[in-house]
């Protein structure tokens, strides 16, 4: 028979701390929201944020929809 401790080996990674920190800022008595909030999905989802050639497109991971703005 083949050679079994028993036991395996424990994970070495770690459980990913949240972010939800730099989504926002707080100025004074404020709370200022970094991003924008997708509009078929509502408060809470915020929307991802990428760079192109001189627009920027905006993308919703929950529901999937795009919008692009030029700058």
């Amino acid at each position: 028979m083949a050679d079994k401790k028993g036991k395996r080996a424990k994970s070495k990674s770690k459980h990913r701390i949240s972010k939800k920190y730099e989504k926002y800022k707080v100025e004074g008595d404020k709370i200022i929201r970094n991003r924008e909030f997708c509009q078929k999905c509502g408060p809470g989802v915020f929307l991802g944020e990428r760079k192109l050639e001189g627009k920027t497109v905006y993308y919703c991971g929950t529901c999937f929809s795009t919008i692009e703005k030029k700058e």
